[in-house]
């Protein structure tokens, strides 16, 4: 009988919690405005599909800030590699990097591997990197700004 109310408890613990779905949505970025304009909508829109990529992707190595782990993976925040190694960013993001390189006047040299995105989900989590934590972007990059690129 000392059981009961042990299987009780532990059953409305489980339905209470299994119907929860996890929220992936807030990284702790800084979202772009969305507004009715078409070209707006769109960037929006992959922003935040680009959202969901990073949540699935990128957030393990460059954290929910951007921040990154200084010394192993640069920040994407206030990233000037990204800012201003635009074609380089993405060509990283598409089929990985590794080797040294310079991020706001830090030494990296680690390895990032291809995670196998598609063009849309490069795109896509190139225009939310580029909108979040401060970093700002006037240009949308489109699955043909990937689809260009070679290793």
């Amino acid at each position: 009988m000392k059981l009961l109310p042990i299987l009780i408890a532990a059953s409305l613990f489980v339905s209470c919690n299994s119907g929860k779905k996890k929220d992936q949505s807030n990284v702790n970025s800084e979202k772009i405005t969305i507004s009715d304009s078409p070209v707006q909508k769109k960037v929006s829109e992959s922003f935040k599909r680009g959202e969901e990529v990073f949540s699935n992707f990128c957030v393990t190595c460059h954290l929910p800030s951007g921040k990154g782990i200084p010394g192993n993976f640069p920040p994407l925040a206030g990233s000037d590699w990204l800012t201003d190694k635009r074609t380089e960013s993405l060509r990283a993001i598409k089929y990985g990097l590794s080797g040294p390189i310079v991020v706001n006047g830090e030494n990296y040299n680690n390895v990032m591997a291809a995670q196998g995105l598609s063009d849309q989900e490069v795109a896509d989590v190139m225009n939310y990197i580029s909108n979040s934590w401060g970093n700002t972007s006037k240009t949308e990059v489109s699955v043909e700004d990937v689809k260009v690129l070679s290793k």
